[in-house]
């Protein structure tokens, strides 16, 4: 092992992106073997490859004592899908958790006592700490309403504040009235809420969030209070269409943003490739729609995930352009590491090396965030390597891209304080 090779095995790596669930839902309502190994994105490619969503209930009813009934559909399936991304990601999952080699009934079923044991409590800080090496974890659990975390841990696990209903022109008035006691009747209103959440919940939060692609177009447009105000009417009498949801939408990312900005929060926005089957349009998820947003704004900070996959030329285009973008390459390695590992490439000379981040797992449970960072690490180390051994980085170089992506990047960013030394993690 080359000395970067272990630089990026080994050191901490700050996790930019989870939907982790909280210690009491991992420990009380967490997958079993069978639903843990094949949790999350693995489900989208088994679909593509033809799995039935009956089967693929069969498998998460944990109240089957038949593991063999539950898993033999799945694995029909799971020839088709092992060399994909996600399915690279459960190998490494059954390989390092489990110890089994090849995912067969049998395995999964001898090694569901040793899975049920990492469900004890104080396992799933464990696993992303010392077993994963992450430095910290950020969480958009899909509240806008962010208090301190009970299970916080001496700040490993952050936060982000959604803005994701607000950019789809999606208002719940008892919601809002609940959060921040106003009452949100017209456009002033709900302006004296919306800054209510930011001064009640904004010093909680390191960023603001948002996934309105998956509802609607990226594309936004500077909309006036007069055209957001009537369409907040028609909104709030249940009159809207889908025109006056996007003209109140682009209102309330604007607003959103302006907020972010005076509460010195960036603003994470999903670009890019969906989660789940049949129901992506290319148009809407193209990064290149928040250029007018980008060009408004220009003292905000914008974290551009995913890689806007698979739109990646335009995001190196937009990072090089804007001082106000940032790449993020969240969820990307495991969609598609193939062309994460090239543009990771591109990035390297054609963006300036402190406007990247390298990891987010975007999942839910811990050990399938444990996968995807060692999927991560696997792919950045291939790109790093291979730009040494062609002549296009020193090591020395490349050991610098590797510290500031990982880590040092991040940690500016979002004003926090190192706190993890290489190695101080558990090697598989």
């Amino acid at each position: 092992m080359t000395d970067l090779e272990y630089l990026i095995h080994h050191s901490p790596l700050c996790d930019t992106h989870e939907h982790l669930r909280t210690e009491k839902q991992y420990v009380e309502q967490g997958p079993d073997v069978a639903q843990g190994v094949f949790s999350h994105y693995i489900r989208d490619d088994l679909r593509t490859a033809g799995l039935s969503e009956e089967d693929l209930k069969r498998l998460d009813d944990a109240s089957n004592p038949d593991l063999e009934a539950r898993l033999a559909p799945v694995l029909r399936v799971w020839p088709h899908c092992r060399n994909t991304g996600y399915g690279e990601a459960v190998s490494y999952l059954a390989l390092e958790f489990l110890g089994v080699e090849e995912i067969t009934v049998r395995a999964l079923i001898e090694a569901a006592p040793q899975w049920n044991a990492l469900r004890a409590p104080g396992q799933r800080l464990r696993i992303l700490r010392e077993v994963a090496g992450l430095d910290h974890v950020q969480i958009d659990d899909f509240s806008a309403v962010r208090r301190p975390d009970p299970d916080d841990a001496g700040g490993f696990f952050r936060y982000d504040l959604s803005w994701c209903a607000m950019a789809c022109g999606q208002i719940d008035p008892a919601a809002l009235h609940k959060a921040t006691d106003v009452e949100v009747r017209d456009l002033e209103s709900l302006r004296r809420a919306m800054a209510e959440v930011f001064l009640r919940c904004g010093p909680h939060a390191v960023a603001v969030k948002t996934q309105h692609a998956y509802m609607r177009t990226l594309n936004w447009s500077r909309r006036t209070d007069e055209q957001a105000a009537a369409a907040l009417g028609r909104v709030l009498g249940h009159e809207a269409d889908e025109q006056d949801r996007l003209c109140l939408g682009d209102w309330c990312l604007g607003r959103g943003v302006e907020l972010a900005t005076e509460h010195g929060l960036p603003i994470k926005i999903h670009t890019g490739h969906y989660a789940g089957n049949g129901r992506m349009r290319l148009s809407w998820i193209d990064p290149g729609g928040l250029c007018e947003l980008l060009i408004e704004y220009p003292r905000a900070r914008f974290v551009l995930m995913h890689t806007a996959y698979p739109y990646g030329e335009k995001l190196v285009s937009m990072a090089k352009h804007f001082p106000n973008v940032w790449v993020d390459f969240c969820w990307a390695w495991s969609i598609d590491p193939a062309a994460s590992s090239g543009l990771a490439r591109r990035l390297i000379h054609a963006v300036p090396a402190n406007k990247v981040f390298v990891f987010g797992g975007d999942t839910f449970w811990p050990t399938m965030a444990a996968a995807f960072g060692w999927q991560a690490r696997r792919w950045f180390a291939v790109s790093l390597a291979g730009q040494v051994r062609e002549g296009e980085l020193t090591e020395s170089a490349a050991m610098g891209v590797a510290r500031r992506w990982m880590c040092e990047n991040q940690q500016i960013f979002f004003s926090l304080s190192p706190r993890s030394r290489a190695g101080d993690h558990e090697v598989l």
